[in-house]
């Protein structure tokens, strides 16, 4: 039997997603933002954008639009 992983998950990231483009970057095009996004995750944070949880993706978004301060230094 596969396990399959939460879908659930899909919609609470893309709804944080939706509501941080729209409040802190709405003039920036889809890939823009994805961009710089994963620049700072693959530059500031160390780690490659391919690996993240979603809920871990979520913490770096937050911390990337300043609504939660960098706890790693």
């Amino acid at each position: 039997m596969i396990k399959i992983r939460n879908p659930a998950r899909i919609d609470k990231f893309t709804s944080e997603l939706n509501r941080i483009w729209k409040t802190y970057y709405l003039d920036w095009r889809f890939g823009q933002f994805m961009m710089n996004f994963l620049g700072f995750v693959q530059s500031k944070k160390k780690r490659d954008p391919f690996f993240p949880e979603e809920s871990e993706m979520l913490t770096y978004l937050k911390e990337y639009c300043g609504e939660k301060e960098d706890i790693n230094g």
